[in-house]
């Protein structure tokens, strides 16, 4: 049975001189993580595995935005359970190319501050220290220009909006990302359709598993359109045979889904006898929250 912890300033510490916080793609350590080492997360946690490392989720509702994060076309890393600095630093980009050195943007004690709300704290052992606020995924993305930028993305529950002290915590995460010129959404459950969000849990096996070729998903994006109105059941058997492996058709078939090659109506559920519905593109891209930076209100 896992044991209760607290997050006293002393596990705070340890959290530092383990790195937690630093480095980027496989060798980023989140601040928070999914083990007995951490206090529990409320809820189930989960360890999923994607571009060379486990992505440590903390609820179902993390689990969810992290697939549909994966779907954005330009997605270059995730950095989950990421901490916010407290003192001025270096933009968080610097870590993957070279930025203005001199140019230092403010910490959460400074915006706290400036927006009249008190810092969170943390205490224990006789001693109390500044907490450490952390944003649940950072995403970096490749613009159209081929730079890098940051998309910050806070999850949160419907309940957890009513509670005033959480919505000031909200305001001081929001305003640190605003001052680095960070895009930051907050997402509930609110934000997309919960038939969506099944869909991807139920076909993550195939559409994260072994990477099939780029012809591979060519022939499956052509295959659904030729499909266009027919049971999934009837393009997978399809697909089965074309690559013989029903195992293989189905890789290739989500796979191409998660990628937007196939712009399928997600909210279809994931049942094999239900037909394939093709989307617009923009109609597919709204069914994404992240993709179309749909944000609840604080």
């Amino acid at each position: 049975m896992r044991t209760t912890k607290r997050f006293t300033p002393q596990l705070l510490a340890r959290f530092r001189r383990l790195g937690r916080g630093q480095g980027t793609f496989d060798d980023y350590i989140p601040w928070h993580r999914v083990g007995r080492g951490d206090p529990a997360s409320r809820g189930r946690s989960h360890l999923q595995q994607w571009n060379g490392r486990q992505r440590e989720l903390l609820s179902d509702h993390e689990w969810v935005i992290m697939f549909f994060s994966v779907m954005l076309t330009n997605l270059v890393d995730i950095r989950e359970q990421f901490p916010l600095a407290q003192e001025s630093c270096q933009h968080e980009l610097s870590t993957y190319q070279h930025r203005d050195s001199y140019q230092l943007f403010p910490g959460t004690l400074e915006i706290a501050k400036k927006l009249g709300i008190k810092h969170p704290m943390s205490t224990g052992g006789g001693i109390s220290d500044t907490w450490v606020p952390s944003t649940d995924l950072l995403l970096t993305i490749e613009g159209a220009d081929g730079t890098l930028e940051l998309l910050a993305v806070a999850i949160k529950e419907r309940g957890e909006l009513d509670e005033r002290r959480k919505k000031e915590l909200l305001q001081l995460e929001r305003e640190y990302w605003l001052a680095r010129d960070v895009t930051w959404l907050l997402i509930t459950p609110d934000q997309y359709d919960q038939r969506v969000a099944l869909l991807l849990r139920m076909t993550m096996p195939w559409a994260l598993g072994d990477s099939v070729s780029s012809a591979d998903l060519q022939i499956s994006a052509k295959a659904a359109r030729e499909c266009h109105g027919r049971p999934l059941s009837h393009l997978l058997n399809k697909l089965a045979i074309l690559f013989g492996d029903i195992d293989r058709g189905q890789r290739a078939f989500w796979q191409s889904v998660w990628s937007t090659n196939i712009p399928l109506d997600l909210r279809r559920g994931w049942r094999p006898h239900l037909p394939i519905t093709l989307l617009n593109s923009e109609t597919f891209r709204s069914l994404n929250p992240v993709a179309a930076r749909r944000s609840a209100w604080i």
